[in-house]
């Protein structure tokens, strides 16, 4: 039976076992276990059935810990580091042989972040390793950003959810790799690239590797629900295509005239980018429990958070 409490320390006791358990964070909830012991990480990969090709992000506790799992950092990553960690940003960064190579899937790198969440920082003070920790969902899945959200995958599978509430951003971390001190963005997320670029300056944006990606997020098909899903610049003229069936309809700000067989969620009444971000993945799951016939998804602005979003809609586009 899968437990959910605040206890940090029955948690402790379950990861130091070598068993997973589902932890909160500022972005998604994860599926945790020791980042040093690949008999716990395996067990992340076998739940999630998740690839092996796709690499996984280590938490650290602090700043001070990266030099535990990488070397040879940039100077750029560091400065990235100190300014935005804790905080929803990854860096990708050559590994230590400490780190198991399950982790990084193989690779000479480890994506590494210090998450913004009293609960889990106050669990991994107590812990003497970092944890590997993927979005606590089945592959492919919409991401979970409420407790309940994951008892509803993994009801016995997992011995215990972690509970710290909803979570504050709801979009999964940024994430940078480096050429050399050059900063290339992996998957956009909860920092925008325009925040990131008036730090550092110009940044590449390398998102999309499906054979095999240097870091989490990468792959074109992701976070989908299991319901049709489509992205839309035109929302009134696609409802059209669908005739009489019934349709969810994922909208930014403004809601349409009522329409039969039509449900609408709205992201942000005020036009917030990071008030949708943080409604993006509960209001899917909401839409994908409705038993509709499909999903259309508005099409943000393509700035700021909102070319995150779109990242996410984009990848959740299902023809199955």
């Amino acid at each position: 039976m899968t437990i959910i409490t605040t206890q940090i320390e029955k948690a402790k006791f379950i990861l130091d076992k070598g068993e997973l358990v589902a932890i909160p964070s500022e972005t998604v909830y994860g599926l945790a276990a020791n980042a040093f012991d690949p008999i716990a990480v395996q067990k992340i990969f076998d739940l999630k059935q998740r690839p092996s090709y796709n690499p996984l992000i280590v938490h650290l506790k602090n700043y001070d810990s990266i030099d535990s799992v990488a070397q040879n950092i940039p100077s750029i990553a560091r400065q990235l580091a100190k300014i935005f960690w804790p905080g929803p940003l990854t860096l990708v960064l050559e590994k230590k042989s400490i780190v198991p190579d399950c982790i990084t899937s193989e690779k000479k790198t480890v994506a590494v972040r210090v998450p913004n969440h009293p609960v889990t920082l106050a669990l991994l003070e107590k812990l003497s390793y970092p944890l590997a920790a993927p979005s606590a969902n089945p592959f492919g899945n919409i991401s979970p950003t409420q407790p309940d959200h994951v008892l509803s995958y993994f009801k016995e599978q997992l011995p215990l959810i972690l509970d710290g509430g909803n979570c504050a951003k709801g979009i999964e971390s940024t994430i940078i790799g480096f050429d050399g001190e050059h900063p290339i963005l992996y998957r956009f997320g909860s920092i925008s690239v325009e925040e990131i670029e008036q730090k550092i300056g110009k940044i590449d944006i390398v998102v999309h590797n499906n054979s095999s990606p240097n870091a989490p997020g990468m792959l074109s098909k992701h976070y989908a629900p299991k319901t049709p899903t489509s992205l839309s610049s035109n929302i009134i003229k696609d409802i059209e295509s669908y005739g009489n069936r019934k349709i969810g309809l994922l909208l930014f700000k403004t809601t349409l005239p009522e329409t039969p067989n039509v449900v609408q969620i709205i992201l942000s009444k005020s036009g917030d980018f990071e008030e949708a971000g943080k409604n993006l993945y509960a209001a899917l799951h909401q839409l994908d429990q409705m038993q509709l016939d499909a999903i259309i998804a508005e099409r943000l602005p393509d700035i700021d958070i909102g070319r995150s979003i779109n990242d996410r809609l984009a990848r959740a586009i299902c023809n199955d």
